[in-house]
């Protein structure tokens, strides 16, 4: 695996890589690597000649500061994981690198922005649409690979790459899961051990969702047995929990009236923010 922190070089590697035909892969990161980016890193190693990761903490896309420097960091274990995974190129840049100079242009992506991750996380998608964009420009990957985790990220960039003419098709990859449902984070190992053992009930109020809204019992009814559900435990607050169109995160009325809908969800338990969905169909 080779290794590059200079977007000139890694430029120039993957110019060479492209003259010969092959095609590029690329799976952007922050880091904190676990099962569910190796599911990104699968995807791409097989469907592409090569394969990108990067990793880089993006800090303007983070609206808490305190998160941005608790954000978990290990270089050398993730650099052992791609390596032993197969990866051909990590590129993992410092802040100048990215950001020689603070950008000043701001990205708006409208109503996908106003709603759930958006409402709670003010210039979050700005951020994460600047990185993107430079990831795009500079690796200019014929795929990029993203986790349905953060499924409005990936609906974000998919606006993105359709309004800007990115060359790049997206491909959003299933949720990794641990044994007892809990959504794969790099977030998860900040959680105390009394946390983590409630923290899978995230998962268990969205199938308690998907199980009431299949009897046909209402959305209203659905939010009020989730709220209810959650309320057992005093370590889990709940921030959102919304079933939306799965394309527009438009809300929806009633299941019927939309050919893909999502169950979405974000709580924190302890101090710990986790997020997570569950299509009922797509």
């Amino acid at each position: 695996m080779e290794v590059f922190d200079k977007i000139k070089d890694v430029k120039r590697v993957l110019k060479e890589h492209k003259n010969q035909g092959k095609t590029i892969g690329l799976v952007p990161t922050m880091g904190a690597l676990h099962g569910g980016h190796m599911s990104l890193m699968d995807a791409s190693l097989n469907e592409n000649d090569i394969t990108v990761c990067s990793i880089f903490v993006n800090p303007i896309q983070f609206n808490n500061n305190q998160d941005l420097i608790k954000y978990p960091r290990d270089f050398e274990r993730d650099r052992n994981m791609l390596e032993d995974r197969g990866c051909d190129i990590l590129f993992s840049p410092e802040n100048d690198e990215i950001y020689p100079i603070i950008p000043i242009v701001k990205m708006s992506f409208g109503q996908l922005e106003k709603t759930m991750e958006g409402a709670f996380r003010e210039g979050h998608f700005n951020g994460v649409g600047t990185v993107v964009s430079k990831l795009f420009n500079i690796i200019e990957p014929d795929r990029a690979y993203f986790g349905q985790k953060d499924l409005q990220q990936f609906l974000i960039i998919q606006q993105l790459v359709s309004d800007l003419n990115f060359n790049t098709e997206l491909r959003c990859i299933p949720i990794a899961r641990e044994s007892d449902g809990l959504a794969i984070s790099s977030r998860n190992i900040r959680l105390t051990e009394d946390e983590r053992a409630l923290a899978h009930n995230l998962y268990k109020a969205l199938e308690l969702g998907k199980e009431i809204l299949l009897l046909n019992s209402g959305i209203e009814k659905t939010k009020n047995e989730v709220f209810r559900f959650l309320a057992q435990w005093e370590q889990i607050s709940l921030e959102y929990f919304e079933v939306v169109n799965g394309r527009t995160l438009d809300p929806i009325a009633k299941i019927d009236q939309s050919e893909s809908v999502a169950l979405c969800i974000a709580a924190y338990v302890g101090q710990i923010r986790l997020i997570d969905n569950m299509f009922l169909f797509s």
